[in-house]
C-alpha cells in the first residue's frame, strides 16, 4: 500500500528536513520554488518569497506536531493555530469537474495556491479516512513523516529497521541497568 496521491504531498514536506542531522531542503526561496515545482504543484519559473518560505516552514512544522497527534498524541495547540494562520492566507474553493463531482481548488496561483493544494489534500483524505494513518515517528530524533500501513493502524516509527529497533534496545537497556 503507497501514501494516497493526496497525502504523498504532505508526507514529502514533512520530510524536508532531516530533524537528526539537520539537513535541510527547504533552505532558501530558490529551494521551495524548486521543492513545489518537483512535487508539480508550481510553476518553475514562479517567482517565490522570504515570506513565502516562512510560511512554508511554519506549516511544515505545524503539520508535523498534527501528525504525531495520529499517533495518540496530544493536540498542541500551537500547530492548529500555525495551520489555522497559514489557512487564512491560502483560500480554496470547491469547484465541480466536467462530470459534475466537487474538488476543493486553490483560489489563486503561486506558492499560496501550492500550500492550499497542500491543505485541500488533508481535507480529502480526512473524507476518505486516511488522514489518521498519516503519522510522525514516535523517535523524538526522527520525527520522519510516514504512512502507517499496519492492519491495525498501530505503526509508531517510520522503519522498525533503524527507529523501532533504536527505540526498543534503549528502552531494554534501561531496564537492564535498573534490574542489576
Amino acid at each position: 500500500m503507497i501514501t494516497p496521491s493526496e497525502l504523498a504531498p504532505i508526507e514529502a514536506l514533512v520530510n524536508t528536513v532531516d530533524l537528526d542531522s539537520g539537513e535541510e531542503q527547504l533552505s532558501s526561496p530558490a529551494a521551495l520554488r524548486d521543492w513545489l515545482a518537483g512535487q508539480g504543484l508550481l510553476d518553475a519559473s514562479a517567482v517565490v518569497g522570504d515570506t513565502d518560505l516562512a510560511v512554508a516552514i511554519e506549516l511544515r512544522e505545524a503539520l508535523r506536531a498534527m501528525l504525531r497527534v495520529n499517533d495518540g498524541e496530544p493536540v498542541d495547540p500551537a500547530a492548529v493555530e500555525a495551520v489555522n494562520r497559514a489557512a487564512a492566507g491560502l483560500p480554496l474553493r470547491v469547484t465541480f469537474d466536467g462530470d459534475g463531482d466537487p474538488g476543493l481548488r486553490p483560489g489563486q496561483q503561486g506558492v499560496r495556491g501550492a500550500l492550499a493544494t497542500l491543505l485541500a489534500g488533508i481535507a480529502v483524505a480526512r473524507a476518505n479516512g486516511t488522514w489518521e494513518r498519516l503519522k510522525a515517528c514516535s523517535a523524538t530524533d526522527c520525527q520522519w513523516a510516514f504512512y502507517d500501513r499496519s492492519k491495525n493502524h498501530s505503526g509508531r516509527w517510520c522503519s522498525m529497521r533503524t527507529c523501532g529497533n533504536r527505540t526498543k534496545t534503549r528502552a531494554y537497556r534501561t531496564r537492564r541497568r535498573a534490574g542489576a
